[in-house]
């Protein structure tokens, strides 16, 4: 017993409280493993004492990854939807446009696919006593393609550049009100220090691949990035041609070893049906996602592979809170009640997908309270509080996009509203229509009444409970205006414990279930299809791929 205590005080030796409230409460058997080394990692602990606490605590301490087959070198070719705009990390946007970033560029951060945060181009983080400022270590081996070192002059530029809003940086959707231009320091070459405009428990994951806007570029960057598309990444570009395709070699210089293949060939779609011919066909190896809707012939099909990864990618269904016929919250709530969530997940997604309880709560998130109730279908219910509000139906329009599901959905919520009065007409428009300028007054999906817009994975909810939810946030297409939420929000980011989260987790979800501005019917799995040669392919609910460890054959 006394030479556990000993190596017991080792581990404990030199960790912050923080730190060591963490590997108490795995102790405590109050964090199970997975979450232990979430929030172990969140708040910098390394890998080697969060692999001694889990001995220590009676769990398989953290395995070394399986070696993965097939044979080196070889090409992969991947088939994804056409990148929308230009390749550059301040203003990419979309999903496609960042796989592009993500092959040539790295983040100091990697959100796994099981939300825990691992060392990339920062070896170790640490936040101050009250998370108002997090310092990064910076690994010093680091080389962009075109020779030079990596330092902190770069990071801190690269971050500045994307907090700064006159570069009109994608990245300020989730910086806003968290790191504004001037928090990003440099302490010395190979460490930087962000000064955050609050405190912030989860600020790490800003900085992560969730972020696909932050991967870091040289200093003296000045735009044009699909000529050299010069980072750190594991692969170079070798040729880019817009609406057409991308071709990339592998990088013998990468500080994390070079790759096992020699290139990869990225050919660019219009939509879904194509890529499934072409995968099936033999004329692609990997399609970036699939959806159910559209790629039935992908499944249980012994010529294919699914890589599912559970995530808190959602749809929005907002209503206008301050004016129009959903002002009245009891409306609000009725029409949420109109919702067979599970027949709605069993007929979209074949069942890959869970319930959502009308807040940005998955439950994949750790800090999600599981013992709010389960909002359910109930007709019943629904026309009384319609009679509550005064009114016995009336007519909107639902605006939308047309992409994967969101028609189909669309359509279903149409004919649920009909059963307690409400005339729905449709408007389903391209993605550019829908979105406009994406700022109030120049966009459909922020200035319709009623309409729904679709989110991507992240490995927190903040940026979910502040840019379309908070009084101010910078997608509040449902007008919400709610001084008590916005207060509940800023105490669930500052929180540095699990336990202070969860609190303010719970109260937030039964304060927007009572008040209803947005429907979140439910999260939906991440599913990527390869041939079954295809190994080593990490995918994350973002979007990218992963494929230092990637090989065919």
């Amino acid at each position: 017993m006394s030479r556990f205590i000993r190596n017991f005080g080792r581990i404990r030796l030199g960790r912050s409280d923080l730190e060591n409230h963490v590997i108490d409460e795995l102790l405590a058997g109050r964090l199970g493993r997975r979450d232990f080394l979430r929030h172990g990692a969140r708040v910098g602990l390394s890998l080697s004492v969060m692999a001694g606490a889990l001995k220590y605590a009676g769990f398989d301490p953290i395995g070394s990854a399986m070696a993965q087959g097939g044979t080196p070198g070889g090409t992969i070719r991947i088939a994804l939807i056409a990148p929308p705009g230009k390749i550059d990390p301040v203003t990419v946007a979309d999903q496609y446009g960042l796989l592009v970033l993500q092959q040539v560029g790295d983040f100091l951060v990697l959100d796994g696919p099981d939300l825990t945060l691992k060392p990339m181009l920062a070896t170790e983080w640490s936040p101050n006593e009250d998370g108002t400022v997090w310092t990064f270590k910076l690994r010093d081996d680091v080389k962009f393609h075109d020779g030079r070192t990596m330092t902190a002059d770069d990071v801190v530029a690269s971050i500045e550049r994307l907090a700064d809003p006159a570069n009109g940086s994608n990245a300020l959707s989730a910086f806003k009100g968290v790191l504004s231009k001037g928090g990003t320091k440099k302490v010395d070459d190979h460490t930087v220090a962000f000064h955050l405009d609050a405190p912030n428990g989860n600020f790490p994951y800003y900085l992560s691949s969730d972020n696909y806007n932050a991967i870091i570029v040289p200093a003296d960057y000045s735009g044009d990035f699909e000529a050299e598309m010069n980072g750190t990444g594991p692969f170079k570009l070798e040729k880019y041609t817009p609406k057409v395709g991308a071709t990339f070699v592998k990088n013998p210089d990468y500080w994390g070893g070079a790759p096992k293949l020699d290139r990869i060939e990225m050919s660019f779609y219009a939509d879904q049906q194509p890529q499934v011919l072409a995968l099936l066909g033999g004329q692609v190896d990997v399609i970036q996602q699939v959806t159910v809707q559209g790629s039935q012939s992908l499944f249980n099909n012994p010529a294919v592979k699914i890589l599912e990864l559970r995530s808190n990618a959602h749809r929005q269904i907002h209503m206008k809170c301050q004016s129009g016929p959903f002002a009245d919250k009891r409306v609000r709530q009725a029409m949420a009640l109109t919702l067979d969530r599970p027949r709605l997940i069993q007929g979209l997604f074949r069942g890959m997908a869970d319930i959502g309880n009308d807040s940005p709560f998955a439950p994949v998130f750790p800090s999600t309270d599981p013992t709010v109730e389960q909002r359910a279908k109930n007709i019943e219910k629904a026309k009384q509080l319609m009679a509550d509000a005064g009114t016995s139906g009336f007519d909107t329009t639902f605006t939308t996009m047309q992409i994967q599901e969101l028609p189909a959905l669309a359509s279903l919520i149409k004919n649920a509203a009909a059963e307690i009065g409400i005339n729905v007409s449709l408007k389903i428009e391209d993605p550019g229509a829908y979105y406009g300028d994406a700022v109030p007054g120049k966009s459909d999906w922020l200035d319709s009444e009623f309409g729904m817009t679709d989110y991507g994975h992240r490995g927190i909810p903040n940026v979910f409970l502040t840019a379309p939810l908070k009084s101010d946030g910078t997608w509040n297409a449902a007008n919400f205006q709610n001084v008590e939420y916005d207060k509940l929000v800023e105490t669930y980011v500052a929180a540095l414990d699990l336990d202070a989260q969860k609190d303010a987790a719970g109260k937030i979800q039964r304060l927007l279930l009572d008040e209803t501005p947005i429907i979140f019917p439910y999260f939906y799995n991440w599913l990527t299809a390869t041939a079954p040669n295809v190994s080593g392919v990490q995918p994350t609910a973002m979007g990218q791929l992963f494929l230092k460890d990637a090989t065919v054959g």
